[in-house]
């Protein structure tokens, strides 16, 4: 039986209106896909804690957590991934990378010309079509 993994993204979203996104490294799994950036929860965090916390160790940068966008549970080859992402704004910094090889800022309907994660599809189409609300 292949092993869960519950991890939360971040749909960060600046004063313009574009939305950070993450490629992963060639030492990532799933290299060189696009994401919203995030990571495992934690036990006893709740998914807001948790994106906080991975923002601030992987973006050296604050968040707010806003509205929930989606909720994806997606099969890899090894392992099950549950996805939740969630709306969020810096509160505090400026992302710098240290994890993954870039991070842009890019325009909603911009992000399904990019190549995501297979479990970020579903967010991706939603915040694309513009069905989130704002």
């Amino acid at each position: 039986m292949k092993k869960t993994v519950h991890v939360v993204g971040a749909v960060i979203e600046n004063e313009n209106g574009e939305i950070f996104c993450a490629l992963r490294s060639p030492v990532m799994s799933i290299a060189n896909h696009w994401e919203f950036p995030g990571g495992k929860i934690e036990t006893g965090e709740t998914p807001h804690q948790a994106l906080i916390r991975e923002i601030r160790e992987e973006f050296s940068c604050d968040i707010e957590v806003e509205e929930k966008v989606e909720d994806t549970t997606y099969e890899y080859e090894k392992i099950i991934v549950r996805l939740e992402t969630y709306m969020a704004k810096i509160s505090h910094g400026t992302p710098k990378i240290s994890e993954h090889a870039d991070a842009k800022w890019i325009q909603p309907q911009d992000l399904i010309h990019y190549q995501f994660a297979p479990a970020d599809i579903p967010a991706v189409q939603k915040i694309a079509l513009k069905i989130t609300k704002k």
